[in-house]
């Protein structure tokens, strides 16, 4: 079945078809010009001797039995004559068998045959025999006029089965039904040669196709002729040529739109016209995750924010550009969606998602700094103000009463050290001249340590605090006494926020792309209004602003420059009644 659908099967079919049919109009047309010319032939050669039996005949009419044995010398042996001279006078050639003999009564009955003796001319005609004997066998028959004295006409009726011409006929058929079957047999050898000529190429054409389908644009068809087939390979090779350029033009397209997108700020969504993500960008693939923590979906799924969803069906229906905002994980987002058009029709559209959290973040930060700073050193100062008065006062009478005032006065003064010397450090930090002392540390028995100075304190509220060493390398580069200030930092916030009886786990895990930290708590969460202030100096939760549990409002913000400094990133998700999650990410390379 294969090889009637091959380009060989094809051609050989095709061209064996036509010499067939060729061949057979050929073999009837000979059939019948050989049948036609044996028959004339054979007419021509009768007639002839019927014409000189009976020019014989009229020489010697005085010497009838000569004229007779010179007449029987000019036939053959499938040869018969009959000379007739009227209905009761005639006679037969000696060859002559008596069943054989053309009855004259046939002669005289017959219209064509009555011509010899009415008309004197010679006539002729192919017939059955009218004998028994030879009963369906064809006989042309053939009539001489014959003059004898007195006026007299008679006729010489030569006749001869066609039997022999018939015979002679099928020698000639079979001849050139074999001369037929040869030209055949030696069409198909030349079919086949030809075609494996034209299919040989074909088929290194085809398997180069495939090699450049798989991706091998180097794939080459060789030239073997210069006819329309090597044409076509050549045209191949130029088609492969192009085609790499191509593919590797769309390819350097590609990586440049890759590095483009990754590099944007702002995040990226493109869709088709059904509203299926087709490309993101990290800032994108962020909001995403955002927002499926928000709902509580899987990461993995396909669904989109609803308002994304009906900006890009306005945009599609309206072909204009749309804008809206939206909060995500107390962060502010710009939303601008727009149409593409693919020519004249839209194939989809494209999402901006640009985060205006940090803008937003600075016009309250500018307004709410200097109170912050204000407020802070305003507790201090005035409790140092006022036990300094009371002991000048001699409010202190007793050396006990004057220790505890001068105890609280020192206390403050530390705290105001502390706080001073935060914000030297921080402000060092944000300048960038933080120094960092990079060593190979072991992650267990380091972050045990760390969590092991606060068990203590958690035990007494009831706190289960736990560690978990995850999967990757045993041994990380980077600043043991900085990080050990992140971490100090986290979990001192988790113990002082979470009620008793919760938990605290402390995460650490690596993978090719570096060493990551989180802690997971189980306290009341963070409102989403202050998720994007907590790493901002002064900002607490706390809104009473006092001491105790809410400290100077520092700590997360130096936490922060810390990671920054490492070439990481820390981040915060917190649902309101779930708990809250720092997690902060260091890269294996830091320039």
């Amino acid at each position: 079945m294969m090889f009637w659908r091959s380009v060989v099967g094809k051609l050989w079919f095709t061209i064996l078809l036509l010499v067939s049919f060729v061949l057979f109009i050929l073999t009837v047309m000979l059939l019948e010009f050989f049948e036609n010319y044996h028959i004339n032939e054979t007419r021509k050669g009768l007639t002839k001797t019927a014409v000189n039996i009976a020019e014989n005949l009229e020489q010697h009419s005085n010497d009838e039995r000569m004229g007779q044995e010179i007449s029987w010398a000019l036939i053959d042996k499938v040869t018969r004559v009959a000379v007739v001279e009227d209905e009761n006078t005639y006679y037969y050639s000696p060859n002559v068998k008596k069943d054989q003999r053309l009855p004259v009564s046939f002669v005289f009955e017959n219209k064509e045959l009555q011509h010899v003796f009415k008309d004197d001319e010679i006539s002729y005609i192919t017939s059955p025999f009218p004998s028994k004997a030879a009963a369906g066998s064809q006989y042309l028959i053939i009539g001489a006029p014959i003059h004898y004295p007195g006026g007299k006409v008679g006729g010489v009726f030569i006749y001869q089965s066609l039997d022999v011409m018939e015979k002679t006929t099928r020698l000639t058929t079979k001849f050139i039904l074999l001369a037929a079957g040869v030209a055949i047999v030696l069409t198909t050898i030349f079919a086949f040669f030809l075609s494996t000529r034209i299919t040989a190429p074909l088929r290194k054409m085809r398997e180069a196709a495939f090699e450049v389908a798989r991706g091998k644009f180097d794939t080459k068809v060789p030239i073997l002729t210069h006819d329309e087939i090597g044409e076509l390979a050549t045209a191949f090779n130029q088609m492969g040529r192009q085609l790499k350029f191509n593919m590797n033009a769309l390819s350097q397209e590609k990586e440049q739109l890759s590095s483009i997108l990754s590099s944007m700020a702002d995040g990226v969504l493109t869709f088709n016209r059904n509203g299926i993500i087709l490309i993101t960008n990290p800032p994108a693939e962020q909001f995403l995750r955002y927002w499926y923590y928000d709902q509580g979906a899987n990461e993995n799924s396909d669904a989109v924010p609803s308002e994304v969803m009906e900006l890009f069906q306005l945009a599609v229906n309206t072909e204009k550009e749309q804008v809206g905002e939206m909060s995500l994980q107390g962060r502010s987002y710009v939303l601008i969606v727009s149409p593409l058009y693919n020519k004249r029709f839209i194939r989809g559209a494209v999402a901006v998602i640009r985060d205006m959290t940090e803008e937003r973040k600075l016009d309250k930060l500018r307004e709410d700094f200097i109170a912050n700073v204000s407020h802070e050193l305003r507790t201090p100062i005035s409790m140092l103000q006022g036990y300094s008065e009371a002991i000048v006062d001699g409010i202190a009478q007793t050396d006990e009463e004057k220790i505890e005032l001068a105890r609280i006065i020192y206390d403050e003064s530390l705290r105001m050290g502390r706080l001073v010397n935060e914000l030297l450090d921080l402000a060092r930090m944000e300048a960038g001249h933080i120094q960092l002392t990079m060593e190979d540390v072991e992650l267990e028995p380091y972050v045990n340590r760390i969590v092991h100075k606060f068990l203590t304190l958690a035990n007494e509220k009831g706190i289960e605090l736990k560690s978990d060493n995850g999967p990757g390398d045993s041994h990380f580069d980077f600043d043991p006494d900085r990080i050990e200030q992140v971490l100090t930092n986290l979990i001192d916030n988790a113990v002082r926020h979470v009620p008793d009886s919760a938990s605290i786990m402390v995460r650490t895990w690596t993978d090719e792309r570096g060493l990551f930290f989180e802690v997971q708590d189980q306290g009341p969460g963070i409102p989403e209004e202050d998720l994007p202030f907590l790493f901002e100096r002064f900002y607490k939760g706390d809104k009473s602003r006092t001491r105790g549990r809410s400290g100077t409002g520092l700590g997360l913000a130096i936490a922060k420059n810390i990671v920054d400094a490492h070439k990481g990133r820390m981040s915060v998700k917190s649902k309101l009644g779930h708990g809250t999650t720092f997690s902060f990410f260091i890269p294996r390379k830091i320039d």
